[in-house]
């Protein structure tokens, strides 16, 4: 499993071998099982993670007690609660394993330390960010201009692995509708 994040960094970064088992050596594995939380509202986002098998949900809880995911990191994909993890002030969003999961993390104060030590992690990180931040956009235009129907259906082109892995519940939270909303929706596509 370790030769997947290596394979993922390397499709972002050029680096030796050497500067390869550095950044290894801040990585470590886990175990998650189905439903744990690794981060809750409220505490500092301290770990970013690599999912090598099961999936990651980020996710907020609003005043009405509804959840509402903004992020599903399956297999080869990070995950973090990044504004708190660059701010280092708490969270207001959730991170839970949906699925049995083993991921890889990388703690707040090693993945900085790896930007003194290895220029090339700078590059990464830029990376990193841009594929968050292009990510991050072109949800928020899709609640802003898109219809129920309209986003499901570019899920379907761009992201199928939401619906055919996941429940309705949490496709409809990633949707931002109902579930009664999705269910009248699928048979239309």
């Amino acid at each position: 499993m370790e030769e997947q994040l290596v394979s993922y960094i390397k499709s972002k970064i050029s680096v030796t071998d050497q500067e390869m088992d550095v950044i290894l050596s801040y990585f470590k594995p886990i175990k998650l099982k189905k439903n744990e939380l690794l981060l809750t509202n409220g505490q500092s986002s301290q770990r970013t993670y690599f999912v090598t098998t099961g999936c990651l949900r980020i996710f907020f809880i609003n005043e009405e007690g509804q959840d509402s995911t903004r992020y599903f990191a399956f297999e080869n994909q990070f995950a973090t609660a990044l504004v708190s993890f660059i701010t280092s002030e708490p969270s207001e969003e959730f991170i839970q394993a949906v699925e049995d999961s083993e991921v890889y993390y990388i703690t707040h104060k090693n993945f900085y330390h790896l930007l003194d030590i290895i220029p090339k992690w700078e590059k990464f990180y830029r990376i990193y960010l841009e594929i968050a931040y292009v990510t991050n956009t072109k949800r928020l235009m899709s609640f802003l201009v898109q219809d129920a129907l309209e986003k499901y259906r570019q899920l379907m082109n761009e992201n199928p692995i939401i619906v055919r892995r996941l429940s309705n519940k949490l496709v409809a939270s990633y949707l931002n509708i109902s579930q009664e909303t999705l269910s009248r929706l699928k048979p239309r596509l």
